[in-house]
């Protein structure tokens, strides 16, 4: 059997993949494989590792409905058609679960470099401006006690406000399509409607898949709805903030601070101006980018591989 991986996994996925005689091709240029190289590159294997921003699309899927299971590299799946997959019979398998600590980890970052200005004070020092003390200029703001807003309370939400409320004892509101009793119980979080979300939290963390009901979810009005002291947190998809609305909330101060791990695009241009921001903080989608979590990754994505190989049920399918 042979399987074709547009990037690089853990180590130990690619070693799992050899003991188990699977033949592995890679994609080791230095740019993202273009959709009509990545088809062809499929035409003669039997399972595709999806690694990076590949749209799994009905033209994909139908020149390569030979593909006994494609498995990607991520949690999220908005770049797959599933109805179309599933059209084909050709399985989708994720890696849901294991990231969650380490995106949360980043989302926890972001907040606290947004309100203490790190990223732009540290920008400050390589450009030689560190001068006299100063007491008052560029202060950032406190988040103890504050109130966290989560949109999207799932599993990856959940571990941010655990560690707001074990951090800095911050009350935890959310908003879902459907409530999470589950997490009411376990942390106290309540739920509320979006536009209480909107207007009661001090700090907003987006963790939700990207959907069509998602899809530009924070816009200009939207921001305007915040408070002006506010700080909007994004670790989930850069497509749910319109990004230039984001860039005018923040110029006009109707936003305090934004900090994210997503942007649309990606890569992000480096002329952007929120990269000169002093309260903004910018990474580049490293959410899940630990040793631990990308070796968790690569066994959840051989496990779905083994078992579409073998016509069996995937252990991680998109549904």
């Amino acid at each position: 059997m042979k399987v074709f991986i547009s990037g690089n996994i853990a180590p130990v996925g690619l070693k799992e993949l050899e003991e188990n005689n699977i033949s592995v091709t890679q994609w080791k240029e230095n740019q993202q494989i273009t959709p009509e190289e990545l088809i062809k590159a499929c035409q003669d294997q039997d399972a595709f590792i999806s690694v990076g921003p590949n749209k799994i699309n009905a033209e994909f899927l139908k020149a390569c409905n030979h593909l006994k299971v494609i498995a990607l590299h991520s949690v999220g799946y908005d770049n797959v058609d599933v109805a179309a997959a599933k059209a084909l019979n050709v399985p989708i398998g994720n890696t849901p679960g294991v990231l969650s600590g380490a995106t949360a980890d980043t989302a926890f970052l972001l907040m606290l470099a947004v309100s203490r200005k790190a990223f732009y004070s540290h920008k400050k020092i390589i450009k030689g401006e560190w001068k006299n003390y100063e007491p008052t200029p560029e202060l950032g703001i406190e988040v103890t006690g504050k109130t966290l807003g989560i949109f999207g309370l799932g599993k990856i939400g959940l571990e941010m406000a655990k560690k707001c409320i074990g951090a800095y004892n911050m009350a935890v509101i959310y908003h879902n399509r459907s409530r999470n009793e589950e997490a009411e119980k376990a942390i106290g979080a309540k739920y509320v409607s979006f536009e209480e979300l909107l207007a009661q939290s001090d700090v907003l963390s987006v963790h939700t898949a990207l959907t069509p009901e998602t899809k530009d979810k924070f816009t200009l009005e939207v921001f305007k709805q915040m408070k002006s002291n506010s700080i909007f947190i994004n670790t989930a998809r850069g497509g749910i903030h319109n990004e230039k609305d984001l860039i005018k909330a923040l110029e006009e101060k109707i936003i305090w601070g934004a900090g994210l791990d997503v942007t649309n695009p990606e890569p992000m241009d480096k002329e952007n101006p929120l990269l000169s921001m002093e309260n903004v903080a910018v990474l580049p989608h490293i959410g899940s980018a630990t040793e631990e979590t990308r070796a968790a990754m690569a066994q959840i994505i051989v496990k779905n591989i083994l078992a579409g190989l073998k016509g069996e049920k995937l252990p991680f399918e998109v549904k």
